[in-house]
């Protein structure tokens, strides 16, 4: 858990939503607006996504395998 916490790439993008959230509440409602969330939503899939990976592939080259 620690490893997603203090990880930059996940902090980035929680603080990134703070743009989005502040154009939600003062901007137009049109499908830009949902473009916003949909790219900060896949930017915190990608960042949740590489630290999942490189724990793994940390875990493998330490030896210890994760079980499926």
């Amino acid at each position: 858990m620690r490893r997603f916490i203090f990880n930059t790439s996940i902090l980035s993008s929680v603080i990134g939503v703070w743009g989005v959230v502040q154009a939600t509440r003062r901007g137009p409602r049109d499908w830009r607006l949902v473009a916003m969330w949909v790219s900060w939503a896949l930017t915190v899939a990608v960042a949740v996504g590489t630290v999942a990976k490189e724990a793994q592939d940390g875990d493998l080259l330490s030896g210890n395998e994760l079980e499926d």
